[in-house]
């Protein structure tokens, strides 16, 4: 059986994406009632630690489908190394490193600005038996992925502030091996972001529930 499946991890995901929904969809029908161009300007805003900091208790997490695509993609190619921008309560945290466990190990650099997000994740990992995977690094991310970073990437999520995703992507460019994949949540939010990925230095699709998944080439 693949970690992903066993009981008490398929559990505990159970437990996290029920909650994600209470949570997110009374988050989704506040931020509806903006007006659309108003949404768009929160949104792709750099004021990203206002938006996101009203929304510390929502877990804004990747899809049932997502997790499993992060699942395979880490699996299949065999990864040993990856990075994640926005771990929020660990649910996508979680889905990677059960990939790295059923890779024989690895390491897996996630972070996350907010406080109380990073306290329940840690929570959450150890829950798991994660902990000797995973280092989550509080703060900003421009900064906590600016150093100590692995010599070769294989795998990287995308799934915080949309308005740094070009800004990261530069961060982590440089030790993407060829064939590495990078997986975008919300990436419509982020144009900048999309015109990146779509040119030559990569081969890169779009996925239904707005998800860009790219290969460094």
């Amino acid at each position: 059986m693949i970690t992903l499946n066993t009981p008490a991890l398929k559990a505990l995901l159970d437990g996290l994406f029920a909650d994600a929904e209470i949570t997110s969809t009374a988050f989704r029908a506040e931020f509806e009632k903006y007006p659309p161009a108003e949404r768009e300007a929160m949104m792709m805003s750099k004021d990203y630690k206002g938006f996101y900091g009203r929304a510390k208790d929502v877990h804004l997490s990747v899809s049932r489908e997502t997790g499993k695509l992060l699942y395979m993609l880490a699996r299949s190619t065999g990864a040993r190394s990856i990075v994640e921008f926005g771990t929020s309560f660990g649910i996508s945290t979680l889905h990677l490193a059960a990939a790295l466990r059923d890779n024989g190990g690895g390491r897996l650099i996630t972070t996350e600005f907010e406080p109380s997000k990073v306290a329940r994740a840690r929570a959450t990992i150890t829950t798991a038996g994660f902990s000797d995977l995973v280092e989550i690094r509080e703060g900003d991310a421009l900064e906590t992925l600016s150093r100590d970073l692995p010599d070769v990437i294989d795998v990287v999520l995308l799934d915080g502030a949309k308005a740094l995703y070009p800004e990261v992507l530069a961060l982590l460019e440089p030790r993407l091996r060829t064939g590495a994949m990078i997986v975008a949540d919300n990436a419509n939010w982020s144009p900048e972001y999309l015109a990146r990925v779509r040119m030559a230095d990569y081969l890169s699709v779009p996925f239904p529930d707005d998800v860009e998944l790219s290969m460094r080439i």
